[in-house]
């Protein structure tokens, strides 16, 4: 029996566009060991995860650290892999396949020459798969709803429709933030008093989101883990976010809903839009009023 290790670091949008390569390698492998080596935050999602065997932690601390590389060079050589599927693709990945890990038998989408598909961040991971001969039937169309089905009792305390909000992003990425959320809730809250508004903010954005005036959802006041979010999202009417983790969860959750998009990337690069998820794309996020918004997304409320 093989053991086959697959390396996938972050972030959360990157972590929930492998769900359909984890199961085609899991398809292709059947009867194989199948290891994640994955960083803290996401030890816990990967381990309810069906389509892998066991986690490994990577700490990610720095190259300079040596004392730690060769601490993970010699658990990861320990376990004897046979191959690798590296995920995450990163200079850091390609450090570790070149000066750490001893497994010659090592798939990179790093190995494929340029062609057009490589704006697409799921069309790379096909191709990435499909040159170590594994048929990808679901690659291109990742289903996150596995994560759903671990969220236990969370329910939102509320009987009606609601509507979901990610206003928020990361502080280091604050160009992806449109401004306007806040006056668009308005909008929505007037003309559509059918439904919750509800926003699912992060650990550090608690305070901010109760001042929106909608429904904040938490769990005993705490921002909801990975599986109590996917879950959320799925219930929901419609969800409305920045190029955040929950956009692309929502996403490949099946959930309708729109991602607004700045300059920094185009929603075609990071494979975000499906059948009933699409992005509304400006060149200048400031620009892209409240009201403008509402008439792209009013058909969707009220549908």
């Amino acid at each position: 029996m093989s053991n086959i290790l697959i390396i996938k670091l972050g972030s959360l949008g990157d972590v929930v566009q492998i769900s359909g390569a984890l199961r085609d390698i899991r398809e292709h492998h059947k009867n194989e060991k199948i290891t994640i080596l994955t960083t803290s935050k996401y030890l816990n999602l990967f381990k309810n995860c069906p389509y892998v065997d066991h986690c490994l932690e990577d700490e990610r601390l720095p190259r300079y650290n040596l004392f730690y590389l060769l601490r993970l060079k010699k658990i990861i050589n320990s376990l004897n892999f046979n191959k690798v599927y590296d995920l995450q693709n990163s200079n850091r990945t390609n450090f570790y396949r070149q000066f750490l890990f001893n497994i010659k038998d090592w798939s990179s989408s790093k190995d494929i020459q340029e062609n057009k598909y490589n704006n697409s961040v799921l069309q790379r991971f096909d191709e990435q798969l499909k040159k170590s001969n594994i048929q990808t039937y679901y690659t291109l169309k990742p289903d996150f709803s596995w994560a759903a089905e671990h969220a236990k009792n969370y329910k939102l305390d509320t009987n009606k429709k609601y509507i979901l909000f990610f206003p928020f992003c990361s502080k280091d990425l604050t160009h992806k933030r449109w401004p306007y959320f806040s006056e668009l809730i308005s909008l929505i809250k007037q003309n559509h008093p059918e439904y919750e508004l509800v926003v699912a903010p992060g650990p550090g954005e608690i305070e901010e989101a109760k001042s929106l005036n909608v429904k904040v959802a938490l769990n005993n006041n705490l921002a909801l883990n990975f599986f109590e979010l996917a879950s959320l999202i799925k219930k929901s009417h419609l969800v409305i976010a920045n190029d955040t983790g929950p956009a692309h969860m929502a996403a490949h959750l099946g959930a309708k809903g729109f991602a607004l998009f700045g300059p920094h990337t185009t929603p075609e690069k990071v494979s975000i839009e499906r059948e009933k998820f699409i992005a509304l794309q400006t060149t200048d996020l400031k620009s892209l009023l409240a009201d403008r918004v509402y008439a792209l997304i009013k058909s969707s409320i009220i549908s």
